[in-house]
């Protein structure tokens, strides 16, 4: 490694404090230094009121730490963390938005629509069905990306089958390229087996730089893949992003279902348009004999639709094709375009950018700086 701790606390000497005394090296508000891989990261202790206000420092550290020489990439985060032992800061009484992602002149993402694809639970297929549309979208000619938000649980690279690190310049990260699509997720960044045992401010922190510093290039549709439930990431990409729209993906029993509500609750919230609902898992049929039988119920999720005024996208059913596909990491809609499982994503694919493209929900096109 050409560097060494040493080497990056010297850079931050240059670095003034959160509290103007001393320099952020010397200042127990910095975390412990991680270094991995020619790449460093650490977090700057703060409160939910101070984040907005120590934007400008964090961005001074990270482009102090980019500057040593053989540092490939630098992930500062602002975080309510504080190392053992030190006081701890006062709780929020309510998360507040994540610094924009704005910067100075540098290359641009320009993507014509955004969508989330959630859900309110985890193993529904969430993850399947973001890459498979992501695919599909990407069949009907349009420059797709897909952005793993999730963080404690990065699924892209092994539904890709992506085991090596993108490149860098030491400031913007170079997307993976697979089957058409721009990829980016923090798996492929960390060991397979590491856990990520950040909090929400780091959470938040490391999508908005998935989002700032991947060169994404002009897309037609960003697809972002987010992890489940209501919490940071999702309000971090709707605060950051002018999202076109949310896709909910749910399992058709009752207990996913009461999930989807609160996802479908969140993003109207926020004010995100929904875009539908898809039924994932909706039923089994045997492989030997063709017969179907409804394991998780069956209709909840388009019953569920109608009830709440939202579009039914789709069902899908629970098959052993779409599962071994997915972890050999050839998705089914790039290895059997043809076949009868990618021509239901496919078109569902395509009422979800009929709806883009009609105005359902549109908004302005996102233009997100890359510094």
């Amino acid at each position: 490694m050409p560097f060494t701790r040493d080497d990056i606390i010297r850079a931050l000497k240059a670095v003034p404090a959160p509290d103007g005394r001393g320099s952020l090296a010397d200042s127990p508000d910095l975390t412990e230094i991680s270094i991995f891989d020619d790449k460093v990261s650490f977090a700057i202790v703060t409160t939910a009121e101070r984040a907005a206000s120590l934007e400008a420092l964090r961005s001074a550290a990270e482009a102090a730490v980019k500057a040593v020489p053989g540092v490939t990439g630098a992930l500062v985060a602002l975080t309510g963390e504080r190392p053992a032992g030190a006081a701890k800061p006062p709780r929020p009484p309510a998360p507040m938005a994540a610094p924009p992602t704005t910067g100075k002149a540098g290359a641009e993402l320009d993507a014509r629509h955004i969508i989330a694809v959630a859900s309110g639970k985890g193993g529904v297929g969430k993850s399947t069905t973001a890459a498979n549309l992501a695919l599909g979208l990407a069949a009907k000619g349009h420059k797709v990306g897909l952005l793993d938000a999730d963080v404690y649980g990065p699924s892209v690279p092994v539904l890709f089958g992506v085991n090596h690190k993108p490149t860098s310049n030491g400031k913007i990260i170079e997307p993976v390229e697979a089957y058409g699509i721009k990829l980016m997720s923090i798996g492929f960044l960390i060991e397979q087996d590491t856990a990520m045992v950040w909090r929400g401010p780091m959470v938040m922190s490391a999508i908005s730089q998935m989002l700032k510093d991947v060169n994404w290039g002009k897309l037609d549709v960003l697809v972002v893949d987010m992890p489940p439930g209501t919490g940071d990431a999702q309000l971090t990409m709707a605060q950051q992003t002018r999202l076109s729209g949310a896709v909910i993906v749910s399992t058709p029993q009752d207990l996913a279902l009461a999930d989807a509500r609160r996802g479908i609750a969140m993003f109207r919230k926020v004010d995100v348009p929904i875009l539908g609902i898809i039924e994932n898992m909706s039923y089994f049929c045997c492989p030997n004999c063709g017969h179907r039988t409804d394991l998780f119920g069956h209709g909840g999720a388009e019953t569920e639709a109608r009830r709440l005024g939202v579009s039914f996208l789709g069902a899908v059913p629970l098959h052993s094709r779409i599962r071994e596909l997915s972890d050999a990491g050839t998705p089914v809609v790039a290895l059997e375009p043809q076949g009868e499982h990618a021509k239901m994503y496919s078109s569902i694919a395509g009422m979800i950018w009929h709806r883009l493209e009609s105005g359902t929900g549109q908004r302005p096109a996102p233009r997100i700086v890359v510094e």
